[in-house]
């Protein structure tokens, strides 16, 4: 479905993680956003950024205001599908099968960190490398040599957005990683480094305010959430006036 006409997949996890499976073993480059309500805001006003959703090979529900903007516009998405969810699952899938991780971006040294956190949850998992590197295209020369040289099948990239999205965009093509993720702060989350939301927040929808009191920065991103529900009831109520 399209939400402010962003493009969105109404898969649950389950669907989301035999996808991205199916692409390992299809081969060649693909690639998958999570997209949320920040992600749909941040469209409105960057044609490039929207391109690169709308071309991605798969784009998960990843937003509880999703879910709740979806319902509201009277075509629901099944499931919240977390990009910090499914991260540890295709580990934990990966350790049985095979696949061979890396971990690309977060602060110097967060990546090694989950890379051990994963390797302590997920006895056999293959992680094939880690770097902490920066989106500049002036380094892309020397991180794409470091991956092709690693060749994972997972590449997860925790650059933030839009700016991981971007990243994957331009670097896959030679890149040819099966599977590549932009994960946000996801590495964060398993090293250790911030606390995720409790469950119960989590449920029902209140992560943006746990990691808005962690990080209060973060206050001028937030305001995407209003401006995104206002956007929604608009195009319904616009949608109803001219029908």
């Amino acid at each position: 479905m399209r939400i402010l006409g962003v493009r969105v997949d109404d898969v649950t996890m389950e669907e989301a993680l035999q996808r991205v499976e199916a692409m390992v073993v299809a081969g060649g480059a693909h690639q998958v956003v999570t997209v949320n309500p920040e992600f749909i805001m941040r469209a409105q006003e960057d044609g490039v950024f929207r391109q690169v959703l709308d071309e991605a090979d798969l784009a998960i529900p990843d937003g509880q205001g999703l879910l709740l903007a979806a319902r509201f516009l009277g075509q629901p998405l099944r499931e919240r599908v977390a990009g910090s969810d499914m991260v540890p699952a295709l580990a934990q899938r990966s350790a049985r099968q095979g696949h061979r991780l890396y971990l690309l971006g977060a602060a110097p040294g967060v990546a090694e960190r989950a890379a051990a956190e994963l390797a302590r949850r997920y006895p056999g998992v293959q992680v094939v490398g880690t770097y902490a590197g920066s989106p500049a295209v002036s380094e892309e020369d020397g991180i794409v040599a470091r991956i092709q040289a690693a060749r994972p099948d997972f590449l997860f990239v925790a650059y933030g957005a839009p700016a991981q999205d971007l990243w994957i965009h331009r670097n896959q093509p030679r890149l040819q990683v099966p599977v590549a993720i932009g994960i946000g702060g996801t590495l964060d989350f398993i090293a250790g480094v911030r606390k995720r939301a409790p469950v119960w927040m989590r449920r029902w929808g209140l992560e943006w305010l746990f990691r808005l009191i962690q990080e209060p920065r973060r206050w001028r991103r937030m305001l995407a959430l209003p401006r995104f529900a206002w956007r929604v009831v608009h195009s319904k109520l616009t949608v109803g006036r001219d029908a």
